[in-house]
């Protein structure tokens, strides 16, 4: 990845600097800033770019390290990287080799799920969990989708679901460069390709739980849509160490509705 490509315009709202690292034969980007305690921040189906007021916040209070999911955004996506668990895999590498330690590790949506499965693989250099709105398991019955269908919802009712605040999930997309457009569509090609068989959960991942002692905070917005308060307290039950908190007045989009309130809950768990 040239560096002009990773230091696109799409990066000009968020201010923490962008970095390559190769891992195997991944070049990762990622971006990092601030100062204190790390914290390891994984973004959802949205991209990392959402986030940036959420990151910069952040940023006043830890050293943050936010890198981009292979295959999102303007980043490189290797042939064999297609699953959740291969980033999970990944980011346990991006953690070691930079020799963090009491990480407090942070993930929304999907960024969420990849953290759950980190924490069962390698807990080593963990300190604490925040999972924000996470999917990951699976909790009603083989035939019941425990998540909503987003792929197979027009885009007026999958934003009315996802966002409290309707006037927030608006869009001008005519009002967007190309390279803005083609990161939308890789971003939903890419969590399509993750997270569609079996459809935004591990199987296996409930049962793996249990040994995950790390103190675990699980954010959710009051009017989140896609992920129910009764799937965010089976989540929390499978862990020892765990507790739910939800936000007012946000839907799914935490980061974007409420990076206040995120900050302030995501801060006063880690430094508690």
């Amino acid at each position: 990845m040239s560096e002009t490509t990773a230091l696109s315009r799409l990066e000009t709202n968020l201010k923490l600097p962008a970095a390559c690292i190769q891992l195997g034969d991944v070049e990762l980007t990622y971006h990092r800033g601030g100062r204190g305690r790390p914290l390891v921040y994984l973004h959802g189906g949205d991209g990392l770019y959402a986030n940036a007021p959420l990151l910069d916040k952040l940023a006043g209070y830890f050293d943050v390290i936010a890198p981009i999911h292979p295959g999102f955004e303007c980043s490189q996506m290797p042939d064999w990287v297609d699953s959740i668990d291969d980033y999970a895999h990944l980011y346990i590498a991006l953690i070691d080799r930079l020799g963090l330690a009491n990480v407090a590790l942070a993930g929304a949506s999907i960024g969420g799920w990849i953290a759950a499965e980190m924490a069962t693989k390698n807990k080593s250099r963990l300190g604490a969990l925040a999972l924000i709105a996470p999917v990951g398991i699976k909790i009603g019955p083989a035939d019941k989708l425990d998540i909503p269908d987003i792929f197979a919802m027009r885009d007026a009712p999958l934003r009315e679901m996802l966002f409290h605040d309707y006037g927030k999930a608006l869009q001008d997309f005519s009002a967007l460069s190309d390279e803005e457009l083609t990161a939308i569509a890789r971003n939903r090609e890419t969590l399509a390709m993750v997270s569609w068989e079996p459809y935004m959960h591990n199987p296996k991942l409930s049962h793996r739980l249990f040994g995950v002692d790390i103190p675990t905070l699980f954010l959710r917005g009051s009017s989140d849509g896609m992920i129910s308060q009764n799937y965010i307290e089976a989540y929390a039950a499978l862990m020892p160490k765990a507790k739910v908190q939800v936000i007012p007045a946000s839907g799914h989009f935490l980061h974007i509705e409420q990076p206040d309130s995120l900050c302030a809950s995501i801060t006063a768990f880690a430094k508690s």
